[in-house]
């Protein structure tokens, strides 16, 4: 299945650059007490990383802010934590076509609901992820710096020393988030 891998992620680069173009998003973010809807975009297979996004729902739960999360795992089972949780969905390798775009149901609507922020938590910038970030229509997306920062759809970037820890991560979302006042 690894063949031609690195051909198969350029045509999906290609890809992504032509739909990313032809998007239109209006970035809108006055401030934090405004924000009704999250999404965030996750790397399922960090697992560790899943107490941290639970206690973050949480809390935002406690603020009145609807937070919905979409993981990609890379593996046929998903684990028995990540089932029957409502704010969480994940897309395996079989919701991804061979150049490695998302094609599920639940990618295309994630990717349409209109989020007041969009919090990408890719750190190992897994294309799947990129690409549902990228064309997401939210009102104003918070990422981690890449290699093309010069391409990046990201409004807010916080760099982090890597391993990325995902609790660190969130919290200084919101601390940043909390502090924009326009």
């Amino acid at each position: 299945m690894e063949l031609f891998r690195n051909s198969r992620l350029k045509i999906g680069n290609r890809i992504l650059r032509k739909r990313a173009a032809k998007s239109r998003r209006k970035m809108l973010y006055s401030n934090f007490s405004s924000v009704k809807k999250i999404g965030i975009v996750w790397d399922a297979s960090k697992k560790d990383d899943f107490p941290a996004l639970a206690r973050f729902h949480q809390k935002m739960l406690d603020k009145n802010v609807e937070v919905i999360i979409l993981g990609y795992y890379n593996d046929k089972e998903l684990p028995d934590q990540y089932t029957a949780i409502r704010f969480l969905t994940c897309i395996r390798n079989s919701d991804i076509n061979i150049f490695h775009i998302p094609k599920s149901e639940e990618a295309e609507s994630f990717i349409d609901k209109k989020f007041d922020v969009l919090i990408d938590m890719n750190s190992d910038n897994v294309f799947t992820l990129s690409y549902i970030s990228t064309l997401s229509k939210a009102s104003f997306k918070v990422g981690l710096p890449n290699n093309d920062s010069d391409n990046s759809p990201f409004d807010l970037m916080i760099e982090l020393k890597k391993p990325v820890k995902a609790e660190e991560y969130l919290n200084l979302t919101l601390k940043y988030l909390e502090m924009i006042n326009s």
